[in-house]
């Protein structure tokens, strides 16, 4: 199995974030985002049965609502059963074993596999590229899904939370749980303001210019952390942090957008749709009803 984490300095802040998987009982990898981890994991590891090294793995996603017939076309084997949602396995492609996770940065229907240093990465992404023709597949980068996990509420780790934002800031105070395991970060979590400051916001006719203040009446009241175009909504989409709490979804705002023109804002929860994760999960295949025409 695999699970969201996130790592704290001891005054709360976050350092960053990434999925954990369980390899076996006592072996673990963490698929960080970016941000000092290991430094982090190393420091905290003096006293402890654990041995800390970086297994140099790169990882790579297929996402979208055929990406597990794709999965299952290009293994050399038998799809892994059960393959659930954060689910993660041991799989040959191609000849060369490799990790595969159910698991991606777009909240669509997918997959990540986990590349050592070993593996004949070319015969991976080939036989993904030439199976993967027949279902239409794109190879593409980060700026091409930005705004699918702006609309998820898919955190970037140095954009939407850094050092001086703490879990509940970013609005992930509900993975924050305070039982009786010790912690690095705690103490301070336990004392800080629950409050969430993070949020989606929607901007008609524009695309907010990244790290813009927003307004309100000429006062600055946030900042614009992550800015893209939505296609599916037909509007820009942004995830912001607000400085007071109050001010949540419904609060109009004005920003700047990338052409050069000031254009209002209004904040929305995040996810901007599909809550419940449903699409990911496999149990939603239909494209939902656009949020905006919905309201």
């Amino acid at each position: 199995r695999c699970s969201y984490q996130f790592a704290c300095y001891h005054d709360g802040g976050m350092i960053t974030d990434g999925v954990l998987l369980r390899l076996t009982e006592d072996r673990f990898w963490m698929a960080q985002a970016d941000g000092d981890l290991f430094s982090w994991y190393k420091a905290h590891a003096e006293g402890l049965d654990v041995k800390i090294h970086d297994p140099n793995v790169w990882v790579s996603q297929i996402q979208g609502p055929r990406s597990l017939e794709l999965l299952a076309a290009v293994l050399d084997g038998p799809m892994p059963d059960p393959f659930r949602y954060f689910d993660c396995a041991e799989v040959s492609i191609a000849g060369q074993t490799c990790w595969i996770s159910r698991s991606g940065f777009t909240n669509e229907l997918g997959w990540e596999v986990y590349l050592l240093p070993d593996t004949n990465i070319p015969a991976i992404g080939d036989r993904i590229m030439e199976v993967g023709a027949a279902f239409g597949i794109l190879l593409t980068g980060t700026p091409v899904f930005r705004a699918r996990r702006i609309e998820a509420g898919l955190l970037n780790a140095g954009s939407d939370f850094g050092a001086e934002t703490t879990p509940f800031d970013a609005g992930l105070g509900g993975f924050v749980e305070f039982d009786d395991r010790d912690f690095v970060g705690r103490k301070a979590l336990e004392a800080a303001d629950k409050s969430c400051r993070t949020w989606g916001m929607r901007v008609t006719g524009g695309v907010a210019q990244l790290g813009r203040v927003m307004t309100i009446d000429g006062k600055e009241v946030g900042r614009v952390c992550s800015s893209g175009y939505s296609p599916y909504q037909g509007c820009g989409v942004c995830i912001v942090r607000m400085d007071d709490p109050a001010q949540g979804p419904g609060t109009k705002v004005e920003v700047l957008c990338a052409d050069g023109s000031t254009r209002s804002g209004e904040l929305c929860t995040l996810p901007m749709y599909d809550a419940d994760r449903l699409i990911p999960r496999g149990k939603l295949v239909d494209i939902p009803a656009n949020p905006i025409a919905a309201e």
